[in-house]
């Protein structure tokens, strides 16, 4: 099964997090076919974490459809996760940057460990 465009997964992404009443938004926006989707998550108090796409040969693509995330920085300060996110667009200019607000432990991501 060919797998969803960036474009796509992160339009449904959005949307379902709005639907479950988390504000999300598109930072920025990246290559539709195949671009990089990293997620900050705002955790209204000042932190966040950081989730940025598995490898690809972090994970076997046979075995799922589904894009696999990793946590790259855990409960860091807001303006530490912009300063890794700045770097990361001058390494890779065709990524996506999303942004949820939650307190909450919910985030909706497949996360690899």
């Amino acid at each position: 099964m060919p797998r969803l465009t960036s474009e796509f997964w992160v339009s449904a992404y959005i949307r379902r997090c709005n639907l479950e009443g988390i504000p999300a938004v598109l930072r920025r926006r990246g290559a539709s076919e195949a671009g990089a989707i990293f997620i900050k998550i705002d955790k209204l108090d000042g932190t966040g974490d950081l989730f940025g796409p598995v490898p690809q040969s972090g994970f076997d693509t046979e075995a799922t459809d589904d894009r696999q995330f990793s946590l790259i920085l855990e409960a860091a300060a807001s303006l530490d996760i912009e300063e890794k996110m700045q770097r990361e667009i001058r390494f890779d200019e065709d990524l996506w940057w999303v942004e949820i607000e939650t307190a909450r432990d919910e985030h909706f991501l497949t996360v690899v460990t």
